[in-house]
């Protein structure tokens, strides 16, 4: 059975528009999945311990922290530099302030530069895991705890690395369901009683 020609071109144009919002639909994932892996664009890699092997050559990190345009808060690295040992444990700390006279959430986004470093430099536990809520007039003080993965020494782009930069940007985000029901119930308390 013969096909019309204006139905296999119309199924040929169907049959484009399908796969190109299936890769569409799947680019910003592999991307991600990418990023993770290679440390491409300064990812840095995520650990639950250090490699237990750590060299005698140091390496300074230093810490840098900006907000999104409209997010309201305070934010600043509590140390600019530190130096420890490739493979050692680290830990940094963040500080938060919200100036507000209303809770308000965000969520940290990060990354390393140099980017070829990023895939060396392995978070076991951040503040940037989870999404914060800063309560009116709150400071907090966050904990990042990290090691540059010693295997760094062997790759030819990034073992002359001298320094890393740990960069965080917070950006405001929806308040978290109950922050937010706590919040309708403070205003509808407040409401009534006037």
């Amino acid at each position: 059975m013969a096909t019309d020609p204006k139905t296999k071109t119309v199924l040929q144009l169907v049959g484009v528009v399908v796969t190109m919002g299936a890769l569409a639909w799947a680019s910003v994932p592999f991307y991600d999945w990418f990023c993770r892996v290679t440390g491409f664009g300064g990812t840095t890699g995520v650990a639950s311990a250090t490699t237990g092997e750590i060299l005698d050559k140091t390496i300074k990190v230093r810490f840098d922290a900006s907000l999104e345009r409209d997010m309201p808060w305070e934010f600043k690295p509590m140390q600019l530099e530190m130096e420890l040992r490739i493979g050692a444990e680290g830990m940094a700390f963040y500080e938060a302030y919200n100036p507000t006279d209303k809770p308000v959430a965000g969520q940290a986004s990060y990354n390393v530069t140099p980017y070829s470093a990023g895939g060396y430099f392995s978070k076991i536990e951040c503040f940037c895991f989870t999404e914060q809520t800063l309560q009116p007039g709150e400071r907090v003080q966050m904990p990042v705890v990290f090691f540059v993965d010693p295997d760094i020494v062997n790759d030819n782009d990034a073992k002359h690395t001298n320094h890393i930069t740990l960069s965080y940007t917070f950006y405001q985000i929806d308040l978290p369901d109950q922050a937010q029901a706590a919040l309708i119930e403070t205003t509808d308390d407040t409401t009534s009683v006037n």
